[in-house]
């Protein structure tokens, strides 16, 4: 279990950052194909990405990468695909208030996850806070 506390403004920063992205993407995606869009946005952020390592001197082969930590990483790609497919396509069709909340039912998802696989022990209190996001969840996906 991590001690520090610094991980907080990255996650804090990453909450401001995806919100923008929402935001952004909804006007963006105004007469636009979904998947087009996804796409648009992959190869940007693949240039922004590779700008950054390669000018901060952090560029390695993946190939020479652990195995183990390459399959996982592989997967990880797949599945941010899949998940940011779903998210735009759900983005053209709805609102950004009501897409965004429940796309977050993926907080839910990964405490069940790190626990069952990770072995994480989310305290009480923590499970209550991870209980109440799921309550939002089906707040969101009831209709009246």
């Amino acid at each position: 279990m991590a001690t520090s506390t610094g991980w907080f403004y990255w996650a804090a920063l990453a909450a401001l950052f995806a919100a923008l992205t929402t935001i952004f993407a909804k006007i963006g995606l105004d007469g636009v194909d979904s998947d087009l869009a996804t796409l648009v946005r992959v190869v940007i952020i693949v240039f922004v990405l590779g700008a950054f390592v390669l000018s901060t001197g952090k560029w390695t082969s993946p190939l020479a990468l652990p195995g183990r930590a390459l399959t996982f990483l592989v997967l990880s790609a797949l599945t941010t695909g899949a998940s940011w497919v779903c998210y735009f396509r759900a983005l053209k069709l709805g609102n950004a208030s009501q897409v965004a909340p429940v796309d977050k039912f993926s907080l839910v998802l990964v405490a069940l996850f790190a626990f069952i696989f990770l072995g994480e022990r989310p305290a009480p209190r923590e499970w209550f806070g991870i209980a109440l996001i799921a309550s939002g969840v089906l707040v969101m996906a009831i209709k009246p």
